[in-house]
């Protein structure tokens, strides 16, 4: 049996985990984490045709040094491309099988954000098209093209434009995405290290329903069998993936203050002291206490899977179950081994 490639486009498009770019990444999807979870499931499966699995970013090799720490070994290569310039993405991606494009952006400017998340991805799925491969499109929970949230407006947009390219797309929308190396709770675990209080804004009342980044690895695996039932249940398709359990942003703070474990009061904040702390932040050198004034509008907004999903979207939890026979991992089994 032939050996498919497949190609993860933009794993670690802005360097590495610990760069300031990075460190603030805690409402947006952590894409390095699912780059990672990806690679490994892929490349490690037993089902269905063998594969290659090509990471293809500006800096790939850092993913790659991080996946050969973890023990990933085998059928595993880094190739760069700079997805700002589609000239390096056609070579890069000949005889690919499948694409599964990550470009995203973690802060920046509204011209950054435009140029990555829209652009970006419109490159990537017409080198994509060119090559004639299968086109999976890492998106965001909130994605709308309409929103006034410079990351929640651009995802949206981007996802318009790939899908004026490929319209037989796969677009897969998390939620918050956890994992050992996630920059949502251990976020909020090193920042209860120096707070004497953990802030919420507007009472934190915010629903969110983190999702497990090997959750996702493991149905990016199944779409990338060669399975032709499979790729024509996909087909066109919109899965939003969440996780098994709900919970309000406050709650969330709770939970990470009870797996440190260590003891701060949760405060509720003005929205209006929330905005303007973040006017101020975004003036200042980046650090572990920056907040953006898009980050602070973010959290007070739902990000959970649609209660009422349209014809075009496919659930997450039954594709987990029928191709990969597992059932959501919540994050109670998992953060309490890994944040600290």
């Amino acid at each position: 049996m032939a050996t498919r490639k497949i190609v993860l486009c933009g794993a670690g498009f802005l360097g590495s985990v610990g760069s300031p770019r990075r460190i603030y990444r805690g409402m947006t999807v952590d894409i390095i984490v699912l780059g990672k979870h990806m690679a490994s499931a892929i490349e490690s499966s037993t089902t269905g045709a063998p594969r290659h699995v090509q990471i293809s970013s500006r800096n790939p090799d850092k993913l790659l040094q991080a996946l050969q720490k973890d023990g990933v070994s085998g059928r595993i290569s880094a190739v760069p491309v700079d997805i700002t310039k589609p000239g390096t993405l056609r070579p890069a991606f000949e005889g690919a099988d499948a694409i599964i494009s990550m470009v995203g952006l973690l802060n920046g400017t509204p011209a950054e954000f435009e140029n990555i998340q829209c652009k970006g991805a419109e490159n990537v799925a017409l080198a994509a098209r060119d090559v004639g491969a299968q086109l999976i499109h890492i998106s965001a929970i909130g994605a709308d093209p309409k929103s006034d949230i410079t990351y929640a407006k651009t995802k949206g947009i981007g996802e318009q434009l790939v899908r004026d390219v490929c319209p037989d797309a796969t677009i897969i929308r998390p939620s918050i995405v956890f994992g050992p190396e996630d920059q949502f709770f251990n976020r909020f675990a090193r920042l209860s290290q120096y707070l004497p209080v953990l802030p919420v804004y507007n009472g934190g009342t915010a629903l969110f329903q983190p999702v497990y980044a090997s959750d996702i690895g493991r149905v990016v695996e199944a779409m990338t069998r060669g399975d032709p039932d499979i790729e024509n249940e996909i087909r066109g398709k919109i899965l939003e993936a969440g996780g098994p359990q709900v919970h309000s942003l406050r709650q969330l703070m709770h939970y990470t203050l009870k797996y440190v474990p260590r003891w701060r009061p949760v405060v509720s904040l003005p929205l209006s002291f929330g905005l303007l702390q973040a006017r101020v932040m975004e003036k200042l050198p980046e650090s572990i206490f920056t907040i953006t004034t898009d980050q602070i509008k973010q959290m007070q907004l739902d990000n959970v899977v649609n209660p009422n999903p349209g014809p075009d979207h496919l659930p997450f939890h039954d594709f987990l179950w029928k191709h990969c026979h597992q059932i959501p991992t919540s994050m109670h089994k998992k953060v309490a081994g890994y944040v600290q």
